[in-house]
């Protein structure tokens, strides 16, 4: 097959050299992208006086079908054609004649890819935010049921003080609400137009490159003709949002396999987001959980192969650059589909909250509490650290919890204790005193999620208005 790009060789490609050369495995997810900024281009050309109108309005009518072709699955991609540029260029010669071939006026693939690119990301960006507030919806929705439930706050796995479930919840609301506005950042650097910088140097054509832009809704255009074509950190940095929202995500699954375990009995999983085993009939297995905490590894492998690619590069353009797609597409794909099936995991989770507020009164988990209680009756901090540990060790030998200890028994260890402590030592106690902004106490937590509630309408109107303009 005769090359776009053959002129100059006297002989053709090896066979095996094209397979390896080849991009169109995966790049033709970006055909739509291709042709529109094939057509912008070509409108531009026109209003230049660099093509004919009636070139432009053959060359996009010849690219309409081509779309229509491809989206009725009637378009063959050619391995030989290495990329979507040169095997959508080869059927606009093929359909409309020679015209087709002064499309390719004033930019290069350099430049093309890049485009392309770009807007494909900002496609998905508009896809991820959804899915990404909608997961926030999900987990504000759990805890507003369950706002008055009890856990074990734990540190180092081990129990440490009383709070809310929906305390809990919220950590992970704030986390992504965090993930959203570095998604942002990443909409930023990507809602610039690098089309117009050809191989990288310009071109001598008159063209408009305002003009391009302001037809494929980009916000602004790359300064710099050379950074337009060599320019990858918004890639980088869409992998590195992926990579931090996964472990967020990790994290999260994590304590959904723990708490949904028997020696836990924190929650129960929906049938439909759990798998059984071959073998063993009784088992219940949290594969979302466990396969989003899987995936996550694979994410944070293709920003370290990104990073890796391009930490050697001379500018302008690579071909190692080639190799920003396939990590790109693939961690696209594994954060939309672990966004969706964890909003639909946590709405059909079932909340044991007897059975967190059982654990939540083991383990001595309000003796912090007491050694405040001490503290407000003057005793200075170490020392009431020590009274209250020493309280502990005494009920570890009688086998009993702080609250299960008498009066005369608590008394024993600092005469500071008075009946009140009783009071101040209960988990609801506990979790009530700690009053101060953006604490566990109920009238916090209702605080908090009227702001998380605030935070989600204003991450869902900036989709609405910012990102839809520029798509």
């Amino acid at each position: 097959m005769s090359k776009l790009w053959g002129g100059r060789f006297a002989k053709n490609t090896d066979r095996l050299v094209e397979e390896f050369n080849s991009s169109i495995s995966f790049d033709q997810r970006m055909y739509k992208e291709d042709i529109a900024g094939s057509i912008a281009h070509a409108r531009m050309l026109a209003k230049c006086g660099i093509i004919a109108p009636e070139e432009a309005d053959g060359i996009v009518a010849g690219l309409t079908g081509i779309l229509a072709d491809i989206e009725a699955g009637q378009f063959s991609f050619e391995v030989a054609l290495e990329d979507i540029h040169m095997n959508i260029e080869k059927r606009l010669t093929e359909r409309i004649g020679p015209v087709g071939g002064k499309l390719h006026t004033a930019r290069s693939r350099n430049d093309q890819v890049a485009l392309d690119t770009h807007l494909y990301l900002k496609k998905e960006i508009a896809v991820i935010g959804r899915l990404l507030c909608d997961l926030q919806q999900a987990i504000l929705t759990a805890a507003q049921a369950n706002g008055d439930v009890i856990l074990p706050g734990y540190t180092h796995l081990q129990r440490a003080q009383p709070i809310l479930f929906a305390h809990h919840l919220l950590a992970y609301f704030f986390m992504l609400a965090r993930d959203f506005a570095r998604l942002r950042g990443v909409w930023d650097r990507t809602d610039l137009m690098p089309l117009g910088a050809g191989a990288l140097a310009g071109t001598t054509f008159p063209i408009d490159r305002h003009a391009v832009a302001d037809e494929l809704k980009f916000g602004a255009i790359y300064d710099n003709s050379i950074d337009a074509v060599s320019d990858r950190d918004y890639i980088l940095e869409f992998l590195s949002f992926a990579s931090i929202l996964m472990v967020h995500l990790s994290r999260l699954s994590e304590e959904i396999i723990l708490w949904s375990s028997s020696e836990f009995a924190f929650i129960q999983l929906d049938d439909a987001h759990c798998t059984g085993s071959s073998i063993m009939p009784q088992k219940k297995n949290p594969d979302v959980a466990e396969l989003v905490r899987g995936k996550t590894g694979r994410v944070i492998g293709h920003l370290m192969a990104l990073l890796t690619v391009l930490k050697g590069l001379p500018l302008a353009y690579n071909k190692d650059m080639q190799e920003d797609k396939e990590g790109l597409f693939d961690t696209l794909d594994t954060v939309k589909v672990s966004l969706a099936v964890y909003a639909a995991m946590l709405a059909g989770m079932k909340v044991n909250g007897a059975r967190m507020r059982q654990a939540a009164g083991q383990d001595f988990t309000n003796a912090t509490d007491m050694a405040d209680y001490l503290v407000k009756k003057g005793l200075p901090f170490r020392q009431a650290h020590e009274a209250v540990g020493k309280s502990v060790r005494y009920a570890i030998e009688q086998g009993k919890e702080l609250q299960e200890l008498s009066l005369e028994e608590l008394k024993q260890y600092s005469p500071l204790v008075e009946a009140d402590i009783l009071d101040a030592i209960r988990v609801e106690r506990c979790v009530a005193a700690r009053d101060s902004y953006g604490g566990t106490a109920p009238d916090q937590v209702r605080a908090a999620l009227g702001r998380s509630q605030a935070v989600l309408a204003a991450q869902r109107s900036w989709l609405d208005t910012s990102v839809q303009k520029g798509i």
